[in-house]
């Protein structure tokens, strides 16, 4: 046998291998990588996934928490698994987020992943503490234009509640100091309490403050208002033009996956989306359910992952 027939034998047995993979898929347990620890929305929301996936391929879906620095460790861990439709991720919009900050990531977001569906649409809730002299978004901004660098905002590291009001300050013009925290929970306590005048996060975690009074809610991030808040109007709606920003949660594999195995997931997925006792699940949490075709999200990725480029580097945050 010659060399180059040699090496047409070995890509065919190969081919033919992967492809006799995909028709047998599944043939074991599927682990669904969480990037979180338990309990948090990621979480809920791939723990339910995972539950609904499980009877529908006829194998145990087992779910994995693979927590650590603000989800990489989980996004590295399943960028260089075998990509053979046994480890999925329940990803986030902090996967498009990251390389905004860092030019050192163990992955690459565009390359090393192979995008099966989108779950959910997140929209965040703008607050402020309530004793601020403004009621609206213009009133805001006006507020801020008037009193120059004395506004402050809460930031709970890389992720959404930072570029929410980065965000507001590029396009509206106004000045607005970041104060670090290490979470949600400490942030909206002094905004309570008057020590930050606002705060930009998920609206499950805000909405009951606003409603008993201790927070005032003046927008949501996205281009239509949510289903657990329809009377919020939008960010862009009350004052700012071209204001858009979303998170999102997807199903995930490694890059490389055949492609027979992400349709079959995608088809599923999108049937569980649709299912309304899930459906509640993720409304009542203050997300939008949205599924998509794998190409659909890997788009939605590719633009994310240029425009919150374009907002870092407008905002001078400083990266790495």
């Amino acid at each position: 046998m010659t060399k180059v027939s040699g090496m047409v034998c070995s890509f065919a047995l190969a081919f033919f291998s992967v492809c006799a993979g995909a028709q047998n898929w599944p043939a074991k347990p599927v682990r669904m990588i969480i990037p979180y620890p338990p309990g948090g929305a990621t979480d809920i929301l791939g723990r339910l996934i995972s539950q609904k996936l499980s009877p529908m391929i006829g194998q145990s879906v087992v779910v994995e928490n693979k927590a650590g620095a603000s989800g990489n460790v989980a996004f590295d861990f399943v960028a260089k698994a075998a990509p053979d439709g046994y480890t999925l991720l329940t990803g986030t919009a902090n996967m498009t987020i990251a390389p905004a900050f860092s030019s050192n990531l163990p992955f690459n977001v565009l390359s090393d992943f192979a995008p099966i569906s989108q779950i959910v649409s997140s929209q965040n809730f703008l607050v402020i503490r309530p004793t601020l002299q403004a009621n609206t978004i213009k009133e805001l901004i006006a507020y801020a234009k008037a009193n120059p660098g004395k506004l402050t905002y809460g930031s709970s590291g890389i992720g959404t509640p930072l570029l929410c009001i980065e965000l507001l300050k590029s396009l509206a013009g106004i000045s607005i100091l970041q104060v670090p925290y290490k979470g949600d929970a400490p942030a909206l306590t002094d905004l309570m309490g008057g020590q930050i005048d606002m705060y930009c996060s998920t609206i499950a975690g805000e909405v009951g403050f606003v409603k008993a009074g201790k927070l005032k809610g003046l927008g949501v991030t996205s281009r239509k208002r949510a289903s657990s808040i329809p009377d919020v109007p939008t960010i862009e709606e009350a004052g700012v033009p071209g204001y858009e920003l979303t998170s999102w949660y997807g199903i995930l594999a490694p890059a490389g996956t055949p492609r027979a195995i992400v349709d079959r997931l995608n088809a599923d997925i999108v049937k569980i989306v649709a299912m309304p006792d899930v459906q509640k699940v993720m409304v009542d949490g203050g997300a939008d359910p949205q599924s998509s075709t794998p190409d659909e999200f890997m788009a939605r990725i590719r633009a994310d992952v240029t425009k919150f480029s374009a907002v870092v580097k407008s905002s001078g945050i400083k990266v790495d």
